[in-house]
């Protein structure tokens, strides 16, 4: 025989339940403690194009297979970031384009090539001193360059949110809330490295790297960092990651790769800087990043001066009209 729950302890369940409700409809939940800020280092120096990240990405966060495919101008057959490729490599191949003094991976130097062409017709390796210096080719190079969602500091995605679904967690990572997402694409928009994008197979909703914020709670390292043999990709506390992105830079400098340059490790990009942020070879758009992102709220303020000057512009003409 079922035993009938008293009135007692329907009130209290209903009081409970109410409780819950009012926390969660009210946003009352206590915020999590902050945490340090927490991004990526990215060293494209140390990038050998192996696409680790990207399978160890896929695998953690069961994201579907990309469809391969060639384009015929790369060797790159998985495409660019999307809603279910959230670390890509991108191959950035110059085929005839190097000139002196750049960067990237090639074969050895043009002063001893004659030396190489002539070994590999004769089958053995040529001598060469301990020490010497080994210029490049002047044929081709190609950089390598593990990509992922940047993590701005004033991130134009979660400005663009209407609906609140893209947050600032306690790590300062960007993370979009799939169950409040509306699928808008406003934040797709908004994004000037073309990172988040809306998933229109699966969700319907926005998608980007979320920093592995289910293992950054258990103090886990993310995938793509804990997957990479050459620590490309490094992960930690962001003020950690510059002081060290610094260093490496000046060690390069020093090695006499004059073109290595930091990129979003000040706060001149999107007033604040990135916390995923890179150590390049070259100019940013050779890495198809732009040189000055730009945030859909810089335009707000001067489109606003321009309708409150029309809008005096056009009060004026009614009061001079109607007085006539």
């Amino acid at each position: 025989m079922a035993v009938e729950p008293s009135q007692d302890t329907l009130n209290g369940q209903g009081s409970s339940l109410r409780a819950v409700v009012s926390m969660l409809v009210g946003n009352k939940m206590p915020p999590l403690p902050q945490q340090p800020a927490m991004g990526f280092f990215t060293d494209t120096s140390l990038c050998i194009g192996c696409k680790a990240c990207e399978v160890a990405c896929k695998q953690w966060n069961q994201l579907p297979a990309s469809d391969p495919g060639w384009t015929g101008s790369s060797y790159d057959n998985t495409g660019q970031l999307s809603a279910t490729t959230w670390r890509h490599v991108q191959f950035i191949e110059h085929i005839g384009r190097r000139e002196d003094g750049q960067n990237g991976y090639s074969g050895v130097r043009s002063d001893i090539s004659g030396q190489i062409a002539q070994a590999k017709k004769d089958n053995v390796i040529p001598l060469i001193p301990p020490g010497t210096a080994l210029p490049f080719f002047n044929t081709d190079r190609w950089l390598m360059q593990s990509d992922v969602c940047k993590h701005c500091a004033n991130a134009p995605c979660l400005e663009a949110c209407p609906t609140g679904a893209i947050i600032r967690t306690e790590f300062d990572t960007v993370y979009v809330q799939q169950d409040i997402c509306n699928g808008c694409g406003y934040c797709v928009v908004a994004c000037p490295f073309g990172v988040i994008a809306r998933d229109e197979r699966g969700t319907h909703t926005a998608r980007k790297c979320t920093l592995c914020y289910d293992r950054m709670k258990d103090g886990i390292e993310p995938a793509c960092a804990k997957a990479c043999p050459t620590d490309s990709i490094q992960f930690g506390e962001v003020a950690k990651l510059k002081a060290h992105a610094r260093e490496r830079l000046g060690i390069l400098h020093e090695r006499g790769v004059k073109e290595a340059r930091l990129y979003g490790v000040d706060d001149d990009i999107l007033d604040g800087g990135l916390n995923s942020f890179f150590l390049l070879l070259d100019e940013p758009e050779v890495y198809n990043l732009p040189a000055n992102p730009q945030r859909p709220s810089n335009n707000v303020v001067p489109a606003s001066l321009w309708t409150i000057l029309a809008a005096m512009v056009l009060g004026l003409f009614g009061i001079i009209f109607f007085r006539e």
